[in-house]
């Protein structure tokens, strides 16, 4: 069983291709279950989000495509929704299958994204590392999300902290499993600077001893980017132990084989 939740759309204004070129590339890779989940509105980083205007057209158009394949494959809906101090119900009130709580702001900077990379040189790595898993941390707390977003996407620059990464998450980690969220495994990372799957190894080691869900994801921007290394990081999950992955339907969990 091949799965692939989270993935955008233009509505986002930083992919590009229409949603249903999205879904015949992965017919096309054999996956099994796809899910949309594009980033959602909210008043601040407004250029990179669809409008809360936009919403109706978004869940429209993939409900509409989920029954026009639905004998090809299974298409799932969702929102990537930013934790932050103040997320709008108009989100989290959704009739949707599942919502991916990710962090991608420390205060008003976006740490990973390429306009602000400077930012990096003017603070101390470790005590990014450490604000950005307490974020996690309460993300998980909030219980306001099924899938915890590229669960250590705080390295895609490749800035590591000297302090083990494993004493640094574990509050985090440990909150996850009992929130009782899913991790998902993101390729996007090993087409990053970083070049590592989102998480790394000793993060999957500490998931795995928690006995924590996993599902997968691409998080694919393009057509091109769907199902990217998604077989190669299924078979390092089994390699793990892994035998079972997640995903969600009108927010309840279901597991599968892999």
């Amino acid at each position: 069983m091949l799965i692939d939740l989270h993935n955008h759309t233009p509505l986002c204004k930083h992919a590009i291709g229409e949603p249903e070129e999205y879904i015949k590339k992965a017919i096309e890779k054999g996956i099994d279950i796809y899910g949309f989940a594009d980033h959602a509105p909210m008043d601040f980083d407004s250029k990179y989000r669809m409008s809360f205007e936009e919403m109706e057209k978004y869940e429209q158009t993939i409900v509409s495509l989920s029954k026009k394949y639905k004998n090809k494959i299974k298409i799932l809906l969702g929102y990537e929704v930013d934790f932050t101090p103040v997320i709008d119900d108009r989100v989290l009130k959704r009739d949707v299958d599942y919502l991916i709580g990710s962090v991608h702001f420390l205060d008003n900077w976006g740490f990973d994204n390429p306009e602000f990379i400077r930012d990096w040189e003017q603070r101390d790595v470790d005590d990014i590392y450490k604000e950005y898993f307490h974020l996690i941390e309460k993300l998980a707390e909030s219980k306001l999300f099924n899938i915890v977003g590229h669960l250590d996407l705080i390295k895609v620059f490749g800035y590591k902290p000297k302090t083990p990464i494993k004493d640094i998450a574990k509050n985090a980690v440990k909150a996850i499993k009992k929130s009782g969220m899913a991790v998902e495994l993101n390729t996007a990372g090993i087409r990053k600077p970083v070049k590592e799957l989102y998480p790394g190894d000793e993060l999957l080691e500490m998931i795995f001893e928690e006995n924590i869900d996993i599902t997968f994801s691409s998080d694919a921007h393009s057509p091109e980017q769907v199902g990217f290394m998604l077989n190669e990081t299924v078979q390092k999950a089994k390699q793990l132990g892994f035998n079972e992955a997640v995903y969600f339907e009108k927010k309840q969990k279901i597991k599968v084989k892999i």
